[in-house]
């Protein structure tokens, strides 16, 4: 039997998404929220923007409806905060977050489990020549989007405490002595640049 394509692709979405909200676990109230890049970037907030553009590209973009309303797009759509989906507010638990992406999961879930991967779709916020879509498109464009954002957690998380890898009980990462790895690093960076 022939592989499926649409089973490759969801399977890749799934790992990435569960790869991001590895990176909380264990984690304070804290260091979940507090921005960690000088354009402010933070763990919920990837995980409230991943929830937040996961259900517009396989809901209102698929023609169909997640069936909640996330307050903060108006902010996005309006330009009164267009950061408002990468951040999480103060009344909004970790809780709230994980458990609107575990959401947001299940619905997309079941759109691409209906759906072909021809099957139409528009994005509107896209430019003019390239707005209209498949599903094809958005599941791999929602493949980049959020493996993009779970390096970028990847590296937040191994600032905070040195977790690092791809989830857990399977790091990707050769057993090493890492300070001795990147003191060669940085040796190599200081004789490339004459800083030695």
């Amino acid at each position: 039997m022939a592989p499926d394509p649409k089973d490759h692709l969801h399977r890749y979405l799934r790992t990435a998404r569960e790869a991001v909200l590895w990176k909380l676990d264990g984690l304070s109230e804290y260091d979940v929220r507090r921005p960690l890049t000088p354009t402010g970037t933070n763990l919920l907030g990837l995980v409230k923007h991943l929830a937040t553009t996961e259900q517009e590209y396989f809901g209102a973009c698929m023609g169909r409806s997640f069936g909640e309303e996330l307050p903060w797009v108006a902010l996005i759509e309006s330009g009164e905060d267009p950061n408002a989906d990468m951040v999480a507010t103060p009344r909004e638990s970790r809780q709230d977050i994980t458990s609107l992406y575990e959401r947001v999961a299940r619905f997309a879930d079941t759109v691409i489990g209906e759906l072909p991967l021809d099957a139409p779709g528009v994005v509107p916020w896209w430019p003019q020549e390239r707005k209209y879509v498949t599903l094809h498109l958005l599941l791999v464009h929602m493949i980049a989007e959020t493996n993009r954002h779970a390096g970028h957690a990847d590296v937040l998380r191994e600032g905070l405490d040195g977790t690092a890898g791809l989830r857990p009980g399977a790091s990707n990462l050769p057993e090493q002595d890492w300070a001795a790895y990147r003191a060669r690093v940085e040796l190599a960076a200081r004789e490339a640049s004459g800083l030695t």
